[in-house]
């Protein structure tokens, strides 16, 4: 679900478009400080290391230069040691589906999420390379605006002034307003037009809106037709991107389907699954991101057990606890358990699932969600969807890159980025020791804690 509409995106989910240099302390171990990808050699030595498959016999990482350059069985003499016995190493996490901000990939990254994947937004290719340079904030990747009906989703989740704190006269001073192309399309012409401005912006995949606003409090929502959507998936994968959709029910899951997408979104929540549902998914081969948090604030639950963690309470800033605490309560009649047992049934016939959150703004209203702590939780969720605490560590990491393409990163294998976070205890056995966080680091860049 795309919690905002397009005045709150250019507010909320914007860049600083010439960002100014921040220090990005290094740890003691580095023996170096300030901004950039660290050129000291070091060594996380005694870890159990999970490579983003699998755990690995090697306990020793060594870095140099923000890359990973090797993985011994013990640390050389030439290399700053961080002894991290009794922890677990773990590529940098991946969030694929946000809208996020400055601020929400600062938090991002304090809870070891070094990507994340918005699904409507303001970064455009300037911004994002800002970004790629600052080591105090996770990566991200953008589709821009996401293409949808006059008057379609999301426009019916938010006041037309946007959340509080939203202004009316664009964005404020230093933040860009970037990709504004018209998220409004009627016809395949116009569709077709839409997905070229998006790539020739600097998006890196695509978002269709296909949504009828039936579980979100709003029926009969204006749609894009079937010609249109198939018109812009085309045009985006001749285009050699990802076309990717919002899909809340079976219905809009079936015409995403029908139209090619390299991607869901979301997973269905109006009925349970069906053998036939699950088969045409894994038919189309699409990847399906179930952001079961979301799921889970629409039906009126909040995050409030998850903010009641000593592990992420404390890392929120009040107005960001406070819509953990929210929900959107859009569907509450919504049958929660149905859809973890869709997720597990599509886990088990061979889908991909990737860790998504759809977090946005700080605002309990559209809440339940918080940047880099509600990944952890999706992953708590996917277990308790039937998946092995492995495969939910694999859902936020190797698969999402290998699915969007980003080979440089969600791997611990010699030539891949320094994207690394280490927990204490051990998450491939019990996920929730995934939040135990003690070191995060950034193109080898170690998070200042």
């Amino acid at each position: 679900m795309c919690s905002i509409n397009r005045r709150a995106v250019l507010r909320s989910a914007s860049l600083t478009a010439a960002a100014a240099s921040s220090s990005a302390a290094l740890g003691a171990c580095s023996g170096d400080s300030g901004q950039g990808a660290s050129t000291a050699r070091v060594a996380i030595a005694n870890a159990r290391i999970f490579d983003g498959e699998q755990v690995l016999d090697q306990h020793c990482v060594l870095i140099e230069g923000g890359s990973i350059v090797g993985i011994t069985g013990i640390a050389p003499s030439d290399a700053s040691v961080v002894d991290a016995a009794g922890a677990t190493l773990l590529p940098g996490l991946i969030d694929s589906h946000v809208h996020t901000s400055e601020e929400g990939l600062r938090d991002a990254l304090l809870f070891g999420v070094t990507t994340e994947l918005e699904m409507q937004g303001g970064f455009d290719a300037e911004g994002r390379k800002a970004i790629a340079g600052r080591d105090d904030l996770a990566d991200v990747r953008s589709a821009g605006f996401s293409l949808t009906a006059p008057g379609g989703h999301p426009s019916e989740l938010v006041p037309e002034d946007g959340p509080p704190g939203d202004g009316a006269d664009g964005p404020p001073e230093g933040e860009s307003g970037a990709n504004p192309a018209a998220s409004e399309v009627t016809t395949p012409e116009e569709a077709v037009r839409a997905v070229r401005t998006r790539v020739d912006g600097g998006s890196d995949f695509i978002k269709f809106m296909i949504e009828d606003g039936h579980v979100l409090g709003a029926p009969d929502l204006p749609m894009m037709s079937d010609a249109t959507v198939r018109a812009g998936v085309l045009e985006t994968r001749r285009l050699g991107k990802l076309a990717v959709a919002h899909t809340l029910t079976v219905a809009a899951t079936e015409q995403a389907l029908a139209a090619g997408m390299n991607g869901l979104a979301h997973l269905f929540i109006d009925r349970p699954h069906t053998r036939e549902i699950v088969e045409a998914v894994v038919r189309s081969g699409a990847f399906v991101t179930p952001c079961l948090c979301l799921n889970a604030s629409i039906m009126g639950r909040t995050g409030a057990e998850l903010a009641a963690d000593p592990r992420v309470g404390p890392r929120l800033d009040p107005e960001w606890l406070a819509t953990l605490n929210g929900s959107l309560n859009r569907y509450p009649q919504g049958d929660f358990d149905a859809v973890l047992a869709t997720a597990g049934a599509l886990h088990a016939a061979g889908v991909d699932l990737l860790v998504g959150t759809d977090v946005s703004v700080a605002w309990p209203e559209l809440g339940g969600m918080a940047h880099g702590a509600s990944v952890h939780h999706e992953m708590q969720l996917l277990v308790r969807a039937g998946l092995t605490p492995i495969a939910a560590l694999r859902a936020a990491t190797s698969v999402p890159a290998r699915r969007f393409g980003l080979t440089d990163r969600g791997r611990i294998v010699p030539g891949a980025r320094a994207d690394l976070v280490l927990v204490g205890g051990d998450p491939t056995t019990n996920i929730s020791d995934s939040l135990s966080i003690k070191e995060v680091w950034r193109r080898g860049v170690r998070l200042a804690r």
